[in-house]
């Protein structure tokens, strides 16, 4: 049954596994031994070295004791003292991988590395330090291997920082979600297929010749942070986790958009751990939430300039029907579920059209792709131009937070019960088996037995007890999507307000919060800010050559002005100087790394080939801009970006396993490449997302059952005529200026849980909101329903 399948769902990681290593090298062979984790058992791989341009690797199936790994030591030192015997290289942490470029392969190995971070007892390290160790001895190399181009790809290699922002860990497979390690339960090689494991191809050769991933490190490109918070006297665990994709990844200016695969520029998954903290033993409660980042998915690109520090935006219309766009949706799709929420917080008037053209192509290419979806998988389209509203920080993360909120309205977050084991495993069961579990089978559907386990969620104690009766597993079902440009300053603003309300809600359902509203001046909130910060800084330095902009931030902090007006400026320059002189040495390193681009003897090298930004015809017709300008004078006036379409586009929540795209009249194009990497569950029953009996909006104080429930779906225009709802709305006519907090909040129409950031009792009806509305002649037929 399928109950019973969630109900057996474990990840079976290997209580044993390589942790510790030492390299040996003879004259025709390196050694490398591993020790197994709080044993004394040993296994040995041997790399031979006399082949000058081959890989040869071969791993010794016997298992060793102290006593015979010592012994077999010193027979392989007798056997070689004519040659020099055995010597010692290093001790080491893992293999990061091989490469080749003109002759010689090389070895790349983690020798020093530092804890992070524990994951439900799953230890997470960075590098401290990493070398570069040539296989073939030197008595076989040819020429080849000391030319100057040899010598240019292992400097390009060596540029690349693994000490800088790269993580892992041994038995968690620290590149998925936890709803994905706790719900998948696929073992093997499959991790290394991840999107966001950065030495896919480094480690390509080994895992195909071994058949396993003991000996190898799998690397995530990022930001990891950890921190131990409190909340009304209750202590907890903050983790968060942005894992950068190494599909069209790269520099600012040279990775722009999005490629023939449906692969965005700046692909960033974030994702926000809270763990309860127990004693010892104890079953621990665990939730989590994924939100993502990237590029615009149209065919668009900037060219560098040492004379302009703001290029002009080129938009391609080679892909006239979004084929592209779509295929990076329905990635989407499959690895988060639906709905997919898409917040977009680029500009709504320019005086000369810069992003203003991708705002509108962008919102076209939503409406075409809408078009072919069923109703329940229709895209969500919110829009906001948080750079004209970023002067009244407040304000803009208040407008922020009520997105977030209806985003998480809809896809819900991930919460379960694990229960540590010792070596610092997990049972990683979403539900633990008790006499009185209810059966799983009517948990996620019966209300009245919803309602046990929300009371009992909410009524956590200081230490929990032995026969904690929370086992019902709720599910993330789609994401939140957020882009502005260039990914890095406006929407690290967005996703730190997502974060709060997120947070808010993590807190009410693991039970140390009996209300999920968290004002932004909670200290809470505050913590949360530094780290979202922090995150935004390391994501803007690895893309954009320099720390994000981060003036909202500033002045919650109540920096001086001038102070962060220098910063600012600092800041731009710094990021213009990076993009003009250093990018394109940073994308090639990129692309040597991550095996974009193979060195072949007799082929152009890398730095002799053209830039690597796909090159792309622009749009310069004046025809083309000129109706840019007047599709964005509409919108303005209107209050909206408008519907061209009749018909209602609005979307429900949906199981996660539909597609996204439901073709009658034509072929659906396959995503190459596309594994559901990130997936709620890959197994192939769909689970319903546990649905408390109380919405989630009727949980805060202050508001009225009917002001929520059996409105009106249309709403009128200045004209008096009927509207109809559907997938788009334009925020900015909530931040309109001369209007108040306070004012924005009476009309707000999009709180589904009001007042988790700012009072609830300054929130009206929807049926207020459309009337105030109304008479302000607003439009807001874009205004997605309950």
């Amino acid at each position: 049954m399928a109950t019973e399948k969630w109900i057996d769902f474990t990840h079976q990681y290997n209580p044993c596994f390589l942790q510790k290593f030492t390299l040996y090298e003879t004259r025709s062979n390196f050694y490398i031994c591993g020790r197994y984790k709080k044993t004394n058992l040993w296994r040995v791989l041997k790399i031979y070295r006399l082949e000058p341009s081959e890989l040869n690797i071969v791993e010794d199936s016997a298992t060793y004791s102290d006593f015979e790994y010592l012994d077999l030591l010193r027979r392989v030192h007798d056997g070689n003292r004519s040659t020099g015997g055995l010597k010692l290289v290093t001790k080491c942490f893992g293999i990061v991988g091989f490469i080749k470029f003109l002759e010689p392969y090389y070895m790349l190995l983690v020798t020093g590395r530092k804890k992070i971070g524990v994951i439900c007892g799953h230890a997470v390290y960075s590098i401290k330090k990493s070398e570069i160790i040539p296989i073939p001895h030197s008595s076989v190399l040819s020429n080849l291997a000391y030319s100057k181009n040899e010598k240019r790809y292992k400097k390009l290699l060596s540029s690349v920082d693994l000490t800088k922002d790269f993580f892992f860990s041994y038995s968690y497979n620290i590149m998925n979600s936890l709803q994905k390690n706790l719900c998948n339960n696929g073992t093997g090689q499959s991790q290394y297929e991840s999107m966001f494991v950065w030495n896919h191809f480094l480690t390509r050769g080994i895992r195909n010749t071994l058949k396993n991933n003991q000996w190898t490190v799998a690397l995530v490109y990022g930001f990891f942070k950890q921190e131990n918070l409190s909340v009304a006297g209750r202590d907890f665990k903050f983790t968060l986790i942005a894992r950068r994709s190494r599909h069209y990844a790269g520099t600012r200016y040279l990775k722009r958009g999005v490629n023939e695969k449906g692969r965005v520029a700046n692909d960033v998954e974030t994702e926000q751990i809270v763990v309860e903290d127990v004693p010892e033993g104890y079953p621990m409660q665990i939730s989590s939430v994924v939100q993502v980042r990237g590029s615009i998915p149209l065919f668009w690109s900037q060219e560098t300039s040492w004379m302009n520090i703001k290029p002009d935006i080129i938009l391609s219309k080679k892909d006239k029907k979004y084929e592209a766009t779509r295929l990076h949706f329905e990635n989407l799709a499959k690895r988060y579920g639906n709905p997919i929420i898409v917040l977009n917080l680029i500009k709504t008037n320019e005086k000369k059209p810069r992003e203003t053209i991708l705002r509108a192509e962008f919102s076209n290419a939503i409406r075409f792709i809408n078009k072919d979806l069923s109703k329940e998988n229709r895209l969500k389209f919110l829009s906001y131009d948080l750079q004209k509203h970023s002067r009244k920080a407040i304000n803009a993360l208040q407008i922020l937070g009520r997105a977030g909120a209806y985003a998480l309205s809809l896809t819900g977050i991930f919460y379960c019960q694990v229960t540590p084991k010792p070596e610092g495993l997990l049972n990683l069961s979403c539900i633990e088996r008790s006499d009185d579990d209810y059966p799983p089978q009517n948990l996620s559907h019966k209300n009245e037995d919803a309602e046990t386990v929300d009371r009992e969620v909410s009524s956590g104690s200081h230490v929990p007890s032995a026969n904690l009766s929370i086992k019902v597993p709720i599910l993330q079902k789609g994401v939140l999507r957020t882009n502005c440009i260039d990914c890095l300053d406006r929407t690290n603003v967005a996703q730190y307000a997502y974060g709060v309300v997120a947070l808010g809600l993590q807190l009410k359902t693991l039970g140390l919060l009996k209300s999920p509203n968290i004002g932004l001046d909670n200290p809470l909130a505050k913590d949360l800010m530094g780290i979202y910060e922090t995150m935004g800084d390391t994501l803007a330095l690895q893309y954009g050559g320099s720390a994000a902009h981060n003036k909202i931030f500033c002045e919650r902090r109540g920096q001086w002005r001038a102070a962060t007006q220098s910063q600012e400026f600092l800041r731009t320059l710094q990021r213009y100087y990076s993009n003009t002189y250093v990018d394109a040495e940073k994308q090639n390193a990129i692309n040597v790394f991550l095996g974009h681009f193979q060195p072949q003897q007799g082929k152009p090298a890398l730095w002799e080939l053209d830039s690597d930004q796909h090159h792309i015809i622009g749009i310069h017709d004046p025809n083309v801009i000129e109706s840019a300008k007047s599709f964005f004078k509409r919108s303005l006036s209107d209050g909206n970006i408008l519907n061209e379409s009749d018909s209602c586009l609005m979307a429900s929540i949906v199981g996660h396993n539909q597609p996204l795209a439901e073709r009658e009249h034509r072929g659906t194009k396959g995503l190459s490449e596309s594994t559901p990497e990130i997936s709620s569950c890959e197994s192939d029953i769909s689970f319903p997302r546990y649905t408390p009996s109380m919405p989630l909006w009727k949980q805060c104080q202050h508001i009225e059952e009917d002001q929520y429930l059996e409105f009106d779906p249309n709403c009128f225009d200045e004209h008096g005529h009927a509207c109809n709802f559907t997938n788009f709305l334009d925020l900015d006519w909530l931040s309109s200026s001369g209007n108040s907090c306070e004012d924005v909040c009476d009309r707000t129409i999009l709180v589904l849980i009001p007042g988790i950031i700012g009072d609830p009792g300054q929130v009206a009806s929807f049926n207020h909101g459309i009337l105030e509305a109304k008479h302000k002649n607003i439009y807001i037929s874009d205004v997605p329903t309950m």
